[in-house]
């Protein structure tokens, strides 16, 4: 997995390198040269123009003007506070003015759009943490970033402004992060094989979601969960004696509209991960019967939809008694009911304050996704596009979950592959009119190529 540090995280691994900064200024300057002569297809009279400040983003920019220089590159650098209002007569612009330095009312010039704009770091005027841009921001076509990705990198709209992404090896020791970018590969590497041995009791999974007149969300997380592996579902909806709407190949059982938690935690022994929630209703009688069951329950709980609003606005009460591991996976409007407020635009520091209150896994959704352990960890998911902003993909992607758990995947590792797994789903979908139905039987051939990778 590829590392995410924060500014302040950057900062401190580059005091503590043994090397002295000019070498690692001179390792940057190299790679960004490097990037610079892919972009433009060669060097000898090209023309490149360098914008450069006054920190070691800017000296990397220098670094690299000096390099491109000796290939035959034709270089124009501009200073920080004589930056031309317009750049046009180049191939190629080299931002290397603030990198992660954040500096309010910077302007970029204006860059004819025919010219590809190479980041040094970060694109200037981005922030780094937060991925938030200022008005004059430089959008790039690539950055090229080094050591590990920062959090304004992956963050919209920084993501977007940031261009494709590259990262640099100049040497730096990373082992002190604390977040991580999930990959095709680390997805592939941690869903289990079958064996011949294999029977559907050995992946079981639980759906208690749907209510009377509410069904749809329940059979878009059955599916999910079955296209993702799970060799049995069972789906209940209290209160509904048959919904015509679950796939045929899931075992309806039906339960009372009251008092129905009792009899799910009386026959959870055989099932190895439970999904609550989605399309669940909130009425206050089901929120108590929802938040009984979550508390109570002695396997894996992956908590979606209406099961969240069962927590209240403590969830560590609720789930303070359980002895197995638990997965919230808050939307923004979720996350604020649980916490009390939005979540701040340093994101990663949102998603860990609901996982340490709360104890457990949390999932925060959004255009790229944020997977929390309680001891802080982080893990981040960017496959996922604006083809899943429609209504029912969340169901879909807590069926995913509940799959990967039950299958023997770690909580944690499990809520970020099935994130990965359901952004690519979303990505074989058309670009226009894909709805969350279409998502589950797309997965096998997500898997399938997972297991070519």
């Amino acid at each position: 997995m590829t590392p995410i540090v924060t500014p302040e995280e950057m900062a401190a691994i580059d005091a503590a390198a043994p090397e002295p900064v000019s070498e690692l200024i001179a390792r940057a300057g190299a790679a960004t040269a490097a990037a610079a002569i892919d972009l433009l297809g060669g060097s000898y009279g090209r023309r490149v123009a360098v914008l450069v400040g006054p920190g070691n983003n800017g000296a990397d920019g220098r670094d690299a003007a000096l390099r491109l220089a000796r290939r035959g590159v034709r270089i124009s650098v501009h200073e920080l506070g004589d930056l031309p209002e317009r750049v046009d007569d180049v191939d190629l612009v080299i931002d290397a003015v603030l990198g992660t330095g954040a500096r309010p009312g910077f302007t970029a010039p204006d860059v004819a759009p025919y010219i590809p704009v190479l980041a040094v770091d970060m694109p200037s005027g981005l922030d780094g943490l937060t991925g938030e841009a200022s008005e004059g921001v430089l959008a790039a076509d690539r950055t090229v970033t080094f050591a590990a990705l920062k959090p304004g990198l992956v963050l919209e709209p920084g993501r977007s402004r940031a261009g494709e992404v590259t990262v640099a090896d100049i040497g730096l020791d990373t082992d002190s992060a604390r977040a991580w970018l999930v990959s095709d590969d680390d997805v592939s590497a941690v869903v289990p094989e079958r064996s011949t041995s294999d029977h559907k009791w050995r992946h079981a999974v639980w759906v208690v979601a749907g209510s009377p007149g509410m069904t749809g969300a329940a059979a878009l997380t059955v599916r999910g969960a079955q296209r993702a592996g799970a060799g049995y579902v069972r789906h209940s909806a209290p209160g509904v004696d048959d919904d015509p709407s679950r796939p045929i190949e899931a075992v309806g059982v039906a339960l009372p509209s009251t008092g129905w938690a009792e009899e799910v935690l009386g026959d959870l022994d055989r099932f190895a991960a439970l999904v609550v929630g989605p399309g669940l209703g909130q009425d206050h009688g089901t929120l108590e019967e929802a938040a009984r069951l979550i508390g109570g329950a002695t396997v894996p709980v992956i908590v979606d939809g209406d099961g969240l609003a069962a927590l209240g606005d403590d969830p560590a009460a609720v789930l303070a008694s359980r002895s197995a591991p638990t997965i919230l996976t808050p939307h923004d409007g979720e996350y604020a009911r649980l916490v009390g407020h939005p979540p701040s635009a340093d994101r990663f520091e949102a998603v860990r304050v609901l996982a340490r209150s709360s104890g457990g896994v949390v999932l925060l959704k959004g255009p790229t996704t944020l997977v929390a352990h309680p001891e802080g960890e982080v893990l981040v998911v960017t496959s996922g596009d604006a083809r899943l902003a429609t209504a029912g993909t969340g169901d879909v992607l807590a069926g995913i979950i509940g799959s990967l758990v039950a299958s023997g995947v770690e909580p944690f590792t499990a809520a970020a592959a099935g994130a990965h797994l359901h952004g690519r789903a979303g990505g074989l979908g058309s670009a226009h009119g894909m709805v969350a139905g279409d998502l589950p039987d797309r997965l096998p051939a997500v898997f399938d190529h997972l297991a070519q990778e």
